[in-house]
C-alpha cells in the first residue's frame, strides 16, 4: 500500500528548507538595509513561526501585509507557509475605504505593517486586530520566540493556501486570489522551463510583493537557493547597478516604464551580468522599446500573457529576439496547461474565430476567497474562464483580442481596442495608446483614442492615417486627445485603468484633438 502522504509532493517551505540545508553561506535575500545569507534568514522565519504560534496562529488562520519591498515581507511569506498560514497582501496603494475591505475580506488574526504604513493602518481602523510593526516591535518578537526546526502543528499539505493577492478590482472591489503552494511551485516550474531559467540565477524584486511579478519568482527563486535582491519600488538607477553584478532570470519590466530603465542602463555605460529574460506583455509595448531594453540587457523580451489567477500561463512561452523591431507577434501555449476558446455557450470555437480562453494548469490558483458565486461562474464546467478574447491560428499560436469586459458596443457593432492599440504602437512616433470608451446618444458607445506622442510633430491627421485602410472605419475612433505620459493612470503592474481614464474623458478632464 502505497502512502498517500510520501506522494502528495513538496510544499513551498520544504523546498526552501532543503535549499538552505545545500545554500546555507549562500545569499538568499538582500535589501537596501540588510543582506543575509540561507542559514540567518532561515533563523529569522523561523522566529517568527515561534512568533506566531505564540499569539495563537493555527493552520488555516490569515495574517495581512501592508508594507513596501523589504526582506521582512518574505519573511512573513515563508514563516506562513511553514506553518500553514495563508498570508493576505493587499495593494498598499488603494484607499483607506479599499484597504479595509481587503482587510475585512479575509478576517485575518493579525497585520504585520511597516513604519511606513503604519499611520495608514490607524486610517484603515483595524484597532482591535494584533499587529507586529516591522522593525521596533517585530524585531522583539523574532528576539523573544523559540525557533522552530520542525512545526508543531501538524503537515502542511500542497493544497493549501499560501497568499492570498488581490485582483486590480477595476469594475469594483478586489477579489483575493488564493495561491497554494501546488500552483506556485507549478509556477516556478513553469518559468524555468519555458524561460530557459536555471537555479543559480537570481531575481530583482522590485515590483510590488503584493503582486504576483514579484512574489512568484521571489518564492521561485529561494526554493532554488538564488538570490532576491529586493528594492524599494521602481528605481532605474538601484536596478540598473544590481544588473551590472547580480545574474538574473527574469528581469520584470512594466509598461510605461521601459523608457526610463533603458535610459538609466545607457547612464550606466556597464553591461548586465546576465539576464535570461526580460520584460512581459509585449502587446503593449511599441516595438522600438523593445529592441532597445533587449539590446542593453542583452535578453529576449517575453511575450507572455498570464494573470493573478494562472500565473505565467496559458500564452507566455514565446520570445522576441533581442534588437528586432516585429509587429505583435502570436503567442505560444505555455507548458503543463490546456486551453479551450469557448463562445457565450461555452462550446469550443473553430480555428479563426474568437472565444474566451479558458483553461486547467496546476498552475491555477484555488478560487477567490469567500466568493463562492463568482467561483462557480468562472470555474463553469471544471474549467477556469479568464474573460479575455482570443483567436487559434491554424499553426496553434494565439492571437490576443482584447479583454471581453474592454469590449465597444457601437452602433450593434464590436469594437476591441486592442485592435487599434496595436496598429499605433507599432509607429515610432507613438509612446503610448488607449483607446476607452465614451457614451454616445446615437450609437451607443464611442471609441475615444488617447494618444502619448513620441514624434512631437504628431497631429490628429496623421494618427488617423495610420489607421486607415487597416481597420474598418466604424471602428475609427472618433476623438484623439494627446495627453501626457504622466496623465495615463496606471496599476501597479503598469497595465492602464480604463475605467479611470474613461472617468476623465465623460469628466472632460483631458485636453482637445491636435488639429
Amino acid at each position: 500500500m502505497i502512502n498517500a502522504a510520501a506522494t502528495q509532493g513538496p510544499t513551498v517551505w520544504s523546498l526552501f528548507a532543503d535549499a538552505t540545508l545545500v545554500h546555507r553561506d549562500a545569499y538568499a535575500v538582500e535589501d537596501k538595509r540588510v543582506r543575509l545569507t540561507y542559514r540567518a534568514f532561515r533563523e529569522r522565519v523561523e522566529r517568527l513561526a515561534g512568533a506566531l504560534l505564540a499569539r495563537g496562529a493555527r493552520h488555516g488562520d490569515r495574517v495581512a501585509i501592508l508594507s513596501e519591498n523589504r526582506c521582512e515581507y518574505l519573511e512573513v511569506q515563508l514563516a506562513c507557509a511553514k506553518l500553514g498560514l495563508i498570508a493576505a497582501c493587499p495593494n498598499w496603494r488603494q484607499t483607506g475605504e479599499e484597504l479595509a475591505r481587503c482587510i475585512a475580506l479575509v478576517s485575518p488574526i493579525l497585520i504585520f505593517a511597516s513604519p511606513r504604513f503604519e499611520a495608514t493602518l490607524e486610517d484603515v481602523d483595524q484597532s482591535t486586530l494584533d499587529r507586529l510593526v516591522f522593525e521596533d516591535s517585530y524585531e522583539k518578537a523574532l528576539a523573544d520566540a523559540p525557533g522552530l526546526s520542525d512545526s508543531p502543528v501538524g503537515l502542511v499539505a500542497p493544497e493549501d493556501g499560501l497568499l492570498i493577492l488581490y485582483t486590480s478590482g477595476t469594475t469594483g472591489s478586489a477579489k483575493g486570489a488564493l495561491i497554494s503552494h501546488r500552483a506556485m511551485i507549478a509556477r516556478a516550474m513553469t518559468m524555468m522551463a519555458d524561460w530557459s531559467i536555471d537555479a543559480s540565477r537570481g531575481f530583482i524584486a522590485w515590483a510590488p510583493l503584493f503582486h504576483m511579478a514579484s512574489a512568484d519568482p521571489s518564492l521561485s527563486t529561494l526554493c532554488q537557493g538564488a538570490k532576491v535582491t529586493i528594492i524599494d519600488g521602481f528605481d532605474a538607477e538601484a536596478i540598473a547597478a544590481t544588473l551590472a553584478r547580480e545574474s538574473v532570470g527574469w528581469f520584470v519590466l512594466m509598461p510605461g516604464m521601459i523608457e526610463r530603465m533603458s535610459e538609466a542602463l545607457r547612464r550606466l555605460g556597464t553591461a548586465a551580468k546576465g539576464v535570461a529574460a526580460a520584460g512581459c506583455m509585449a502587446n503593449l509595448i511599441p516595438g522600438h522599446q523593445i529592441a532597445e531594453i533587449t539590446r542593453l540587457v542583452g535578453a529576449p523580451f517575453l511575450n507572455s500573457f498570464g494573470s493573478t489567477e494562472t500565473g505565467i500561463a496559458p500564452a507566455s512561452r514565446s520570445k522576441i529576439p533581442i534588437g528586432v523591431v516585429l509587429p505583435p507577434q502570436p503567442k505560444l501555449q505555455s507548458s503543463f496547461c490546456q486551453i479551450r476558446l469557448v463562445n457565450d455557450e461555452d462550446e469550443e470555437v473553430a480555428v479563426g474565430e474568437v472565444g474566451e480562453m479558458s483553461l486547467r494548469s496546476p498552475t491555477l490558483f484555488s478560487g477567490y476567497w469567500n466568493a463562492p458565486e463568482v467561483n462557480a461562474r468562472e470555474f463553469r464546467g471544471g474549467w477556469f474562464h479568464m474573460g479575455d478574447d482570443f483567436v487559434r491560428n491554424p499553426d496553434g499560436t494565439l492571437d490576443f483580442v482584447d479583454r471581453r469586459k474592454y469590449l465597444i458596443k457601437s452602433g450593434g457593432e464590436n469594437i476591441y481596442p486592442a485592435e487599434i492599440e496595436r496598429i499605433l504602437l507599432a509607429s515610432d512616433r507613438v509612446s503610448e495608446a488607449v483607446v476607452v470608451r465614451k457614451r454616445d446618444e446615437k450609437w451607443g458607445e464611442i471609441p475615444v483614442l488617447l494618444i502619448v506622442a513620441r514624434d512631437p510633430t504628431l497631429r490628429g491627421a496623421d494618427v488617423m492615417d495610420l489607421l486607415n485602410g487597416r481597420i474598418a472605419r466604424f471602428k475609427l475612433p472618433k476623438d484623439v486627445l494627446f495627453i501626457a505620459d504622466e496623465e495615463l493612470s496606471r496599476n501597479a503592474t503598469g497595465k492602464i485603468r480604463r475605467d479611470l481614464l474613461e472617468r476623465r474623458v465623460a469628466d472632460r478632464d483631458f485636453g482637445g484633438t491636435k488639429p
